[in-house]
Order: structure tokens, then C-alpha cells, then sequence
């Protein structure tokens, strides 16, 4: 198939397909969360391996992003795009063919490897769209990873209540594929390229780091935290990382420019989006057993799993609905302001759930709330990144944000595990107790708070001079907060 001659008569259908690719990508992270209990039979395997189908996806994500976000300034952003896309397809085809666990992993790992999709997708919205379309673009291709994830758990539970779980992998499977030809048809290829050789080294360096960190972050309560296993994998990342840096500032181009990392503007942006998405995770997580809890509990509601799922919709809408708005406030008062006040409304939805709620509704509208102050910071930290980078640094920097990302939904599982673990035992085993989810959205909310106060003191990004390569500047004017 040839591929069309870039084209801004058609902005609108770039961002849909760039969109639907992200929500393709966000998809994988949730669609096996509502089966997890049934994998054991389903797949003849035992309770502790299927666990490994959350952290296998969850390290390919985190080593592929950085890993494609500068294959991506380097040989083309579409073009790896096209192969994160493939790996989609490939994974979730493999998935539904799985016979036993082992193929399944393999699956999974697959799916996990395009993680790096949002951040080449807002690199390609950044380089050839028309500048009035920018700003939104980026806003809702930035939040297709939390709108998939709402979208993704009613949607397992009934695809796989009505037909078959397998027919849940062969729909994003198939998905995969259509996009694989619409992206190639219609979505332009960058023309800026950094150039230069790809540093494998550095690759390897923070593959190994990424493992050992999230692994240790993943399997702790599994494993035990004081386990040798784990803290071998934390002093293993002790070594490596310092060693990974070194290497990093003295090598000539390096999978990750540290110097540019290191600007407060990013550094911070960066520091906040994990608490960000720590914040917003837990909402994920949480809500759902609370929904599914037999009222006897004293605050569960007793929905079904199709249910539950359905009640949660008014996230994944609310978020598709204020990223285009939040993208406005950005161009109105900057970046910086929307993601101040989008933390604002994490912690306002969490400490809202802390309470747990008396009615279905309230706590509906407690998780809205925390999916409108997601949107809205979801839709600032790629536009604060962007700003402080140069653009042929743009989706090796967002990868990086990316990645951040996935640390704070990581450190929220394992935090979430380590509170349920200890209060469970302490009740005896027999259920978690009320204080269990009040104490994890009131952590949900401290995060919050802190990664508001972090970015209210970020300074206001911007590059230094000539770090454009010659290219036109972000196309979205965005005015200092």
C-alpha cells in the first residue's frame, strides 16, 4: 500500500487513528485484570505464575519506551510506530491462540513492548499537525492510556462473560492489525531525525536497571520484602543505575540525554507524573473491589463484574470529554496551571473515597472527580516536556514520561498489596477490612498533594536557544503559568 503524502487537510483522522492506537495499546494493560481469577483453571496453571501476566507486560512497557522513543527521533517516529502497532497484533493474536501459560507470557511480553506508543503518537501530533490542532491532539492522546483503562474493564468482563476470553485478545488483536494499515495509509512520517548511532550499551544498561527495580517493585509482597530475591534486585539496581549515568553523560548520543532529563523543568514534570499516576491508579484498583463487595462488608455494593465495570464508564468518558478542555486551559494559562489543578482534583476525588461512600452514586462521582483531575494532568505533562526539550529529542523525552508513568501505577500495585497484605492478616484473612481502602486513597491523596506542590514550583519549561535543530517550535502557543 503506498503511503498518502502528508496532509494537514485532515488533522482530525490523524488524531483518531493516533488515539485509537493509544487506547489499542491501553487496552493490554487491562483487559486480563478481570480474569486473573480464572487463568488458573482456564490455562491449568497455578495462582502465583499468573501473576507474572501483569509484571511481564508491565517490564516490556518500561524497557521498550525509551528504548523505541529514540528509535523513534532517529529512524522515524511512524515507522516505529507501525512495528509497536504489529506487536500489538502479534501478541494479542498469540494470546488467543495461547494453549497453556507459557505462550500466553510470551503474549504478554509482546503486547507490553508498545507501551511507547503514546509517546511517538504526541512526537508525530507535535511535528505535522497544523498548530491550532496541536494542543488538543496531545491532550487526548496523552489521557488514551487512562480513558482505555476505563474502557477496558467493562469490557473483558463482558466479552468474556457472554462469548470467550479469547475472543477478548483476537478483538485488540485484529484492532492491531486494521490500525497497522490506517496509520500507514494516513499518518505522516516525521522528516526530523536526530541521526546518529543507536547506544546499545545504554539500552542494556537500563534494561537491566528497569528489572531489577520493578521487579523488586512488582513481586515484593509476593516474594517478601526482606526475601534475598528482592533485595538482590534492589541492590542490583543500586549498581547499575550510577553506572547506567555515568555512562550516559560521557558517551556521544546517548539513549538518554541526562543533561536535558536534569532540567528542573523536566526533572520535575517527571517526579510529578509518577505521583500523578500513583494517585490515579489506586482509584482504578480500589473502586472496583469496593463496587464488587458484598454489602455485609458494611461498604461493598455487590455488583457483578459487568457491573461494576459499567459503573465505572463515567471515568473513561469524563476523561475523553475534558482533554480537549484542559488542552484550552493549557493555551490559556499555561501547562503548569492545568496540572496543578488537575492534581488538585486527585486529591480532592481520593479524599472523597477515603470516606467510602454510602451510596453507588457518591462513590461514582468521587471516581469522576479523580478522572477529570487525571485528564486534566495527563493532558499538561507532555506539553511541559515538550517545551523544555528540543523537538528532535521529543518522543525520546516523552518516553521517558511515559515510563514515569508506569513507576507510579507499579508503586501504587505494590503499595496497594503491602497495606492489604498486613490489615487482611491482621483481621485474620477473612475479608479487608473498611480502614484497608480508606487508608489507601488517603495515601492516593498525600500523593496527590505532593505531586501538586511539585508542579506548582516547576519552573516554566523552555529550551535553550537553538535546541530546535532548525525545526518550527511546539505548535501550541502556551503561555507561562
Amino acid at each position: 500500500m503506498a503511503t498518502a503524502a502528508p496532509t494537514r487537510s485532515r488533522p482530525a483522522l490523524v488524531i483518531a487513528l493516533l488515539c485509537a492506537s493509544g487506547l489499542a495499546v491501553s487496552l493490554v494493560q487491562t483487559i486480563v485484570v478481570p480474569l486473573l481469577p480464572q487463568f488458573p483453571h482456564l490455562l491449568d496453571t497455578s495462582v502465583s505464575t499468573v501473576s507474572w501476566l501483569i509484571t511481564a507486560t508491565l517490564v516490556a512497557g518500561a524497557v521498550s519506551a525509551p528504548v523505541f522513543g529514540r528509535l523513534g527521533d532517529m529512524y522515524g517516529k511512524r515507522k516505529i510506530l507501525l512495528f509497536s502497532l504489529a506487536l500489538v497484533a502479534v501478541g494479542s493474536v498469540l494470546g488467543a491462540a495461547a494453549p497453556d501459560i507459557t505462550v500466553m507470557l510470551v503474549g504478554r511480553v509482546l503486547q507490553g513492548a508498545a507501551f511507547g506508543v503514546i509517546a511517538l503518537g504526541i512526537s508525530i501530533i507535535r511535528d505535522e499537525l497544523p498548530e491550532e490542532k496541536v494542543g488538543g491532539g496531545i491532550a487526548l492522546m496523552s489521557s488514551s492510556l487512562g480513558i482505555g483503562a476505563a474502557v477496558g474493564l467493562p469490557l473483558a468482563g463482558v466479552v468474556a462473560q457472554v462469548v470467550s476470553w479469547r475472543w477478548l485478545f483476537l478483538g485488540v488483536g485484529l484492532i492491531g492489525f486494521a490500525l497497522v494499515a490506517a496509520v500507514r495509509a494516513y499518518v505522516p512520517e516525521s522528516s526530523l531525525r536526530s541521526g546518529g548511532r543507536f547506544d546499545v550499551k545504554g539500552a542494556f544498561g537500563i534494561t537491566i536497571g528497569l528489572v531489577c527495580v520493578l521487579l523488586a517493585v512488582s513481586k515484593g509482597s509476593d516474594w517478601g520484602w526482606h526475601s534475598p530475591v528482592v533485595l538482590c534486585l534492589i541492590a542490583g539496581a543500586i549498581v547499575v543505575f550510577p553506572l547506567w549515568g555515568w555512562y550516559q553523560l560521557r558517551t556521544t548520543g546517548p539513549l538518554v540525554d541526562l543533561r536535558i532529563t536534569a532540567r528542573p523543568a523536566v526533572l520535575l514534570t517527571n517526579v510529578t507524573t509518577v505521583l500523578i499516576g500513583f494517585a490515579m491508579f489506586a482509584s482504578f484498583v480500589m473502586t472496583t473491589q469496593i463496587m464488587q463487595a458484598a454489602p455485609s462488608s458494611g461498604y461493598g455494593f455487590g455488583l457483578s463484574l459487568v457491573g461494576a465495570g459499567i459503573a465505572m464508564l463515567p471515568m473513561g468518558a469524563a476523561m475523553a470529554v475534558l482533554s480537549p478542555v484542559s488542552a484550552r486551559i493549557s493555551a490559556w494559562r499555561g501547562p503548569r496551571t492545568t496540572l496543578v489543578f488537575g492534581g488538585l482534583m486527585l486529591l480532592l476525588g481520593n479524599m472523597m473515597a477515603a470516606f467510602l461512600p454510602s451510596s453507588l452514586g457518591l462513590l461514582i462521582l468521587a471516581t469522576t472527580v479523580i478522572s477529570i483531575g487525571s485528564a486534566m494532568a495527563y493532558s499538561a505533562m507532555p506539553l511541559l516536556v515538550i517545551r523544555a526539550v528540543p523537538q528532535s529529542e521529543t518522543a525520546a523525552a516523552n518516553s521517558l514520561n511515559t515510563l514515569m508513568r508506569q513507576l507510579g501505577t507499579a508503586t501504587c500495585t505494590a503499595v496497594i498489596a503491602a497495606i492489604t497484605s498486613a490489615m487482611t492478616m491482621s483481621a485474620g484473612g477473612t475479608a479487608v477490612p473498611p480502614r484497608t481502602y480508606t487508608i489507601v486513597f488517603v495515601v492516593a491523596a498525600a500523593a496527590a498533594l505532593v505531586g501538586t506542590i511539585i508542579a506548582a514550583l516547576t519552573p516554566s519549561p523552555e529550551a535553550a536557544p537553538g535546541e530546535t535543530d532548525g525545526a518550527a517550535p511546539v505548535a501550541v502557543e502556551l503561555k507561562a503559568a
